[in-house]
């Protein structure tokens, strides 16, 4: 069966064209070495994404390793995080991506395979998720839009479209703030804007405290789309 092509798949191409363009010229500038890894861990009192619950209002936990080239431009790796979805508590993720520079602005550009481990029977456990990314920081002050596609979410959802407008501030070298107000549309579920503001607070190099507080116009009830006051620790090294 032919599908076709609609307007909430132009993120997907989008995304697909600048890496396309992006990956051969990377390939000619980057140097011969291995690259590095990086990892991360952390735990929070609610799982948000897209500003919505993914653990149902529940505490959850998070880890994910990095490699990434020696020029900063390639990365990849794995992940996981605790959810609460079609009957499973696990999600885990394998994602590829590019960070190029252009006129002044850092990009982001990455495509994300996503499995929910020990699902219901018949239950949608799998989806791929591109996202793009444009970053320009001036100063204290950064901005970054977002715009996220999946042709197939995880669930009962289809496919959905995510374009979200963030700003920050360092007021000094440890304490930074951020705001961002974004919108999700999608095809089998419900279309909502959702915002955020919150404080970010480096304890030490490694270790950084987040508290922030999420909000949707979804009247729905349950957790999912409910306000929250969600705090969290991270650890790098």
């Amino acid at each position: 069966m032919i599908r076709t092509l609609t307007t909430a798949a132009a993120p997907a191409l989008l995304t697909c064209a600048l890496l396309a363009c992006a990956l051969p010229a990377a390939a000619q500038d980057a140097p011969p070495a291995a690259g590095s890894w990086s990892f991360a861990f952390g735990a929070a009192t609610d799982n948000r994404s897209k500003d919505v619950s993914k653990s149902d209002g529940a505490p959850f936990v998070w880890g994910e390793a990095e490699w990434e080239s020696a020029s900063g431009l390639f990365y990849a790796g794995p992940s996981f995080e605790t959810v609460k979805s079609s009957g499973s508590e696990l999600e885990v993720a394998l994602e590829a991506g590019v960070r190029p520079e252009f006129a002044g602005f850092d990009l982001d550009l990455n495509a994300r395979h996503k499995w929910l481990v020990d699902a219901n029977p018949g239950a949608d456990d799998d989806s791929w998720e591109f996202t793009a990314d444009v970053k320009r920081s001036i100063g204290p002050a950064s901005g970054r839009v977002r715009l996220q596609y999946s042709p197939d979410s995880i669930g009962a959802s289809e496919g959905w479209t995510w374009v979200e407008a963030q700003l920050g501030w360092d007021f000094t070298d440890k304490l930074y703030a951020s705001a961002a107000v974004g919108r999700r549309e999608q095809e089998t579920s419900v279309d909502y804007t959702g915002y955020n503001i919150g404080l970010n607070y480096a304890l030490t190099r490694s270790v950084e405290a987040e508290l922030r507080w999420y909000g949707t116009d979804a009247d729905v009830p349950g957790e999912q789309y409910a306000d929250s006051l969600v705090a969290g620790v991270s650890f790098a090294f």
